[in-house]
């Protein structure tokens, strides 16, 4: 007889991987988010829409959520796409985090926003996530250039040159490869125009472990053994961290061409496990691009903002975007 499946690969008893190959996955309704409380002010209105349901491969179709400000039903409002965060292995526009931070940012910033889910390792590796972020962009852009709108106008119906991409964590990392996927002025998405690309804390690695990486404490939510694994879930089987979907600069990644990319805001916590490998990320990128701005805010840790939307600090961050979307808006 042959042993009995064990698990090998476990991130937060959300995803389980079993020494047989076999995946276990809780569904978003079995899962305890009561350090997570949505937090609504009523001041936002929301409704979901399927992106890509016509998958040529098998995958289950994919889901994207609309927030605008109630208060502002026929003003034609920039838009905003949000990527979750959660290592490329866990995460949904649903998780009372990602949508209370949508509600945040949509009240907040006057926006149109859309968070997107994504295919999910290890299920759907790596670049599958990016593929799908691409997708969801490109759905706009048929909105924009349809004649047949099949659901109201004033859900749709916005400023499609102002658009700003929103990424945490590994959704930093997927903001990331947009900016380098459109290139400066997004020119395959006319009418749609990416102004700008906004990275909490992107997800990036390396083989080599940064300061931060080697001395920081563990975080409430996140440690070095659970980044590893995001990493060995998420990348095609048999590639490092140094794969150039996770380090960017990396001796396997190819040299970037300055002036390449739309304005970058990158923002990190000080205390982040993170801090030193988005630090240097931003200051490789200002390089590249003058207009990169880098905030790192003194004591915060991974996901201040996304996990904590209505705080004080979170308060500052909102002041930074509406900075940059300023600035970017022509």
């Amino acid at each position: 007889m042959g042993s009995i499946p064990h698990v090998v690969e476990d991130c937060l008893g959300i995803l389980q991987v079993y020494s047989d190959g076999s995946i276990f996955r809780l569904s978003d309704d079995q899962i305890d988010f009561h350090n997570f409380p949505i937090k609504d002010d009523g001041s936002v209105i929301w409704k979901d829409i399927i992106y890509n349901n016509q998958n040529k491969d098998g995958k289950d179709s994919l889901y994207l959520r609309l927030y605008k400000p109630k208060c502002m039903a026929k003003k034609q409002l920039p838009i905003i796409y949000f990527f979750h965060g959660g290592g490329f292995c866990v995460g949904s526009r649903v998780w009372p985090n990602c949508h209370s931070c949508c509600i945040r940012l949509s009240s907040e910033l006057e926006a149109l926003v859309i968070a997107p889910d994504y295919s999910l390792a290890p299920e759907y590796r790596l670049p599958a996530a990016m593929d799908d972020a691409f997708t969801s962009i490109k759905w706009l852009q048929d909105l924009a250039l349809s004649n047949k709108i099949t659901y109201d106008d004033s859900w749709i119906n916005h400023d499609y040159d102002r658009v700003y991409v929103i990424g945490d964590s590994s959704g930093g990392n997927i903001a990331h490869h947009l900016a380098l996927r459109l290139g400066v002025g997004s020119p395959e998405l006319s009418p749609v125009r990416v102004r700008g690309y906004v990275l909490m804390a992107p997800f990036f690695g390396g083989s080599v472990r940064t300061k931060s990486e080697e001395e920081g404490p563990d975080e409430p939510f996140l440690n070095m053994q659970i980044l590893d694994r995001f990493w060995r879930l998420s990348l095609p089987i048999g590639a490092t961290p140094d794969h150039p979907l996770a380090n960017p600069f990396g001796p396997l990644s190819p040299k970037l061409q300055p002036k390449k990319i739309d304005p970058l805001l990158v923002i990190v916590g000080g205390n982040e496990l993170l801090k030193d490998r988005v630090e240097y990320y931003a200051s490789k990128m200002k390089e590249l691009n003058e207009d990169v701005h880098y905030f790192e805010f003194e004591e915060m840790q991974h996901g201040f903002f996304t996990n904590d939307p209505f705080s004080q600090v979170a308060d500052l961050v909102l002041q930074e975007i509406k900075c940059f979307m300023c600035k970017t808006s022509s």
